[in-house]
């Protein structure tokens, strides 16, 4: 992750929260890579870039980035808080389907719960947008995404939830889910760059 940069070196308790970050066992699907992180949010923080790729076809992309706060934060109700955002195409029927957003919350929570991931204090939303091409591009299909913002407070370890939010990336795309019991394998292209 790319921690923000201090004059002191970041507590022990970040540091610990990055290595754990950096070894989540992603989907081979998932190209991740640390991006700078937002520097005014939290004292600390650190930041992960992903893209999935299914058969050359970019179908989803995401960011997830962990903040800290040794002396805590009221509105997480803790020191640490997760930030993630996951973007899909999805088939333009689905728009208007109007339980598409509640399941977009619940492929987060679930995957949380799945993972799990503790946590606390979760909020968000879940954005449908739908575009159709007039004049000198009505030619071009009509498409839909979705768009799933959350935050929440992590209890415990962080690695969890990383493998979370990589599963909820995959469900928005419409992967389906790894079987109960299959170790993830993460392939070359999957592996996370430092």
């Amino acid at each position: 992750m790319a921690a923000r940069k201090e004059l002191d070196a970041p507590p022990e308790e970040f540091q610990v929260a990055l290595e754990q970050l950096r070894a989540a066992r992603l989907r081979p699907e998932i190209s991740c890579e640390e991006i700078p992180a937002p520097q005014r949010i939290a004292p600390y923080a650190a930041a992960m870039s992903a893209d999935i790729t299914v058969d050359g076809d970019d179908v989803g992309e995401g960011r997830l980035v962990l903040l800290h706060d040794p002396a805590g934060n009221e509105a997480w109700a803790g020191t640490f808080r997760c930030v993630a955002y996951a973007r899909a195409q999805i088939d333009p029927e689905m728009i208007t389907d109007p339980l598409l957003a509640a399941v977009g919350w619940t492929w987060l929570t679930e995957a949380l719960q799945a993972h799990g991931a503790d946590h606390i204090a979760p909020s968000g939303t879940v954005t449908k947008v739908a575009s159709e091409s007039f004049g000198g591009m009505s030619d071009e299909p009509a498409s839909a995404e979705l768009e799933i913002r959350a935050s929440w407070t992590p209890i415990g370890e962080v690695g969890p939830h990383a493998e979370a939010w990589g599963d909820l990336l995959c469900m928005a795309a419409g992967l389906p889910p790894v079987p109960a019991g299959v170790v993830i394998m993460p392939s070359r292209r999957g592996q996370r760059r430092r």
